[in-house]
This record gives C-alpha cells, structure tokens and sequence, in this order.
C-alpha cells in the first residue's frame, strides 16, 4: 500500500464536506441520475452539463422514458454536448436494463460495467456513489492527483498507469464513504489540482503529503505523452434556402457525427453542381472551424436561393420552428447559425 495515499482519505473527506459544489446528482444520488451526469461529464465541463441535464431529466425522467425514446427527439435534447455516441449508447444501456434487469438497474459493479457505453471509471463511480461499494473510480482528474502526491513520472495516459493507481486507491478507499471518497478525488482534480495552470495547493487538503508540492515539481507533473497532431480537412458548408426553410440532410449511420442532421457539407472544390443543383443568387456565408478527437474541419460557408421545392434524395427543408423543435444540427455548425437565422 503506497503510505501517502494512506493518509489521504481523512483530510480528503474533511476537505471535501467542507468545499463540495452543490450539484443536482449529488444531491439525489440515485443510480440513472449519476449514471447520467457521469455520461454527460465525459468530454465536457460541469457548468456546460447542467441545464442539459436538467432538461433531460424533465423529458426522461427514468430509465423506462429513455429506452423508449425517439431517436430525433434522444438527439434534440444532446443537441450541443457533442459526442453524439453518449447519448445512443445511453438508450441502448437502458434498454439493455429494461430487457435483463427488469427496468431496475443494477447494482453489482460487473452488471454495471457490461452495459453499453460504460467504462471502469462510470462504473466505479455509480457503484460507489449510487450503491455504496467500494470500488474506485479513476477518470483523468483522479489520475492527475494520484501522480501529483506520489510524485510518479509515469505517463498517466498509460493503460498500465491507470491500473496501478485504481489498485493502490482500491486500498485506501474508506469503505463506509466509498462514494464521497470518489467524489472527493475528482473534485481536487477539477478545482484545486488543476489540469491547465498552476495547481492552488495552499487549498489542497493534502498538500502536506504531495511530493510534487514538496519537491516543488508541479509544473513537471503529471506526465503525458504528446498526441498526435490532428488531421486538418478542409470543406465547403453549402446553405440553401427557399421560402424561409434551410435545407438539411441526415448523415450516414456509421462514423462522425452518426444519424444527425446537418448542413450539406463536402470536400472544397465541391460545388453545387456535386448535387445535381443550379441555384439562382449565391453568396459567401463566412467561415468556421471544429475540432473533434482526431480531426478538424476548417470550414467556408456558401449560401444560395433555390429556384424551387425540390431537393437531392434524404434533403429536408426545416424552418425555424423544426430547426428549434426537431432537428438537432451539431454545434460543429455553429459558426453559421447567424447566417441560418439572416435566411429564415
């Protein structure tokens, strides 16, 4: 057992109880709450989850409410966290609960884990914080504290990483409070022992145990491999209206941004004849950029008038009230939303 992770779980929990963020799924900790704050945390900061979570709590108010949900209204409410796969996988996990668990949801960590979009870490942490269990849960934060106190120079994007430190925490974690011990390590993580900038350590409950503090090395800790640079694509955002509607078209099932809706988009050099169309006037509707995981679009805007209703094969027209109501366009096009709303 690493000694200075032993000493951490009582100044930690003091800490904690002390300083927590008030939060919705922390104050009703049942398991399709934290299950989907913990889905909705991935990738995307507490303050930009919270009025989504609310409003899909207030439409899908239980586990039964999400299996059965249309897939266009599932993605209007997702509309704008990204990541568009979280919220499929969510159904396909809650409908995997109404089929094998009878609609309740399980509480054994394995029975967690085996559901659709649920990894170690979000199965770690409902265990802990819905069921009481003792299991750790490791996401990045956790890693980034861990590497800090122990003053470990691993590379903490490392599988073999990862597991040392979810079997040095399985340890330590007190097993009458496993849920706010959890809770706890990823709390310094996101507002003490900071991912970007120098950490507050004259905050950090356990700065008189961090080896990072106390050899003055939190500037070299942790330790992260560098990524590989992202892939740049460059396309043509095409914009057609007609009688105050704004064409989309669905995207295929598999790959980016799976099933959505969006503007018409392909490779520059592509041009409106690409779709067999011949509009009348056409202008420059401005540019954007989008960063995915691996990928960046920079992206130009073309706008244009349609002579007439028809459109290619899967198009739409959407007004403002379907734009608003129906169809979820990613926020990867947000940059042209003003020229949207010039056109409407």
């Amino acid at each position: 057992m690493d000694t200075l992770l032993e000493q951490l779980p009582i100044p930690l929990l003091v800490w904690y109880r002390e300083n927590a963020r008030v939060l919705p799924w922390r104050s009703a900790p049942a398991p399709y709450h934290v299950w989907l704050s913990e889905i909705m945390l991935q990738q995307t900061r507490v303050a930009a989850v919270l009025d989504y979570y609310r409003r899909f709590l207030d439409a899908l108010p239980t586990v039964e409410d999400l299996a059965a949900c249309p897939e266009d209204q599932l993605m209007k409410l997702w509309q704008g966290l990204g990541y568009y796969s979280r919220a499929r996988n969510l159904q396909k996990a809650a409908r995997q609960i109404m089929d094998l668990h009878q609609g309740e949801f399980p509480s054994r960590y394995e029975d967690i884990r085996a559901l659709t979009g649920v990894g170690d870490y979000t199965a770690g942490a409902i265990a802990s914080i819905a069921f009481g269990q003792p299991v750790p849960a490791v996401d990045g934060n956790v890693l980034r504290v861990v590497a800090r106190i122990t003053g470990d120079s691993s590379d903490i994007a490392s599988p073999a990483f990862k597991k040392q430190v979810t079997q040095k925490l399985a340890q330590v974690i007190p097993a009458k409070a496993p849920g706010d011990f959890n809770q706890a390590m990823m709390e310094l993580g996101a507002v003490v022992c900071l991912p970007n900038g120098a950490p507050l350590c004259e905050k950090c409950p356990a700065a008189g145990l961090c080896r990072a503090r106390l050899e003055d090395r939190t500037g070299e800790l942790p330790v992260k491999a560098p990524k590989k640079p992202r892939k740049i694509e460059k396309r043509t955002v095409f914009l057609l209206f007609y009688e105050n509607q704004v064409a989309l078209r669905r995207r295929p099932e598999r790959g980016l941004l799976a099933g959505l809706w969006e503007y018409p988009n392909e490779p520059s050099g592509v041009d409106w004849s690409f779709f067999g169309l011949r509009p009348g006037e056409t202008w420059h509707a401005g540019t954007g950029k989008h960063i995915f995981s691996h990928i960046e679009w920079h992206m130009t805007g073309l706008a244009a008038l349609a002579d007439g209703p028809e459109l290619p094969e899967g198009w739409v027209w959407a007004g403002r009230r379907e734009l608003r109501e129906r169809y979820a366009v990613p926020s990867a096009f947000r940059a042209f939303q003003a020229r949207v709303e010039e056109g409407l």
